[in-house]
């Protein structure tokens, strides 16, 4: 996993990151998480799929679970 992260700030406070542990973010207060999306493999395609945040719609689809993380560091962060 890369050990960069970027946080991002809206003029309100709030911060938007897609979550690693590279920063501690607990240090900062409260946290409210949302999952971007779900990594599930699929049996009967033998590959990992990057789903919706509400398991609907496949983003993308890879035999390697680790292309599939990538992925969504790539397209889901923020920045």
């Amino acid at each position: 996993m890369p050990s960069e992260m970027t946080l991002t700030f809206t003029p309100d406070g709030r911060g938007h990151c897609l979550y690693g542990e590279a920063i501690d973010l607990s240090r900062l207060g409260p946290l409210t998480c949302r999952r971007a999306s779900h990594l599930e493999f699929n049996e009967t395609a033998q590959q990992w799929e990057v789903l919706t945040a509400d398991g609907q719609s496949v983003l993308f689809r890879s035999c390697s679970r680790q292309s599939c993380l990538d992925w969504e560091r790539e397209n889901l962060d923020p920045t």
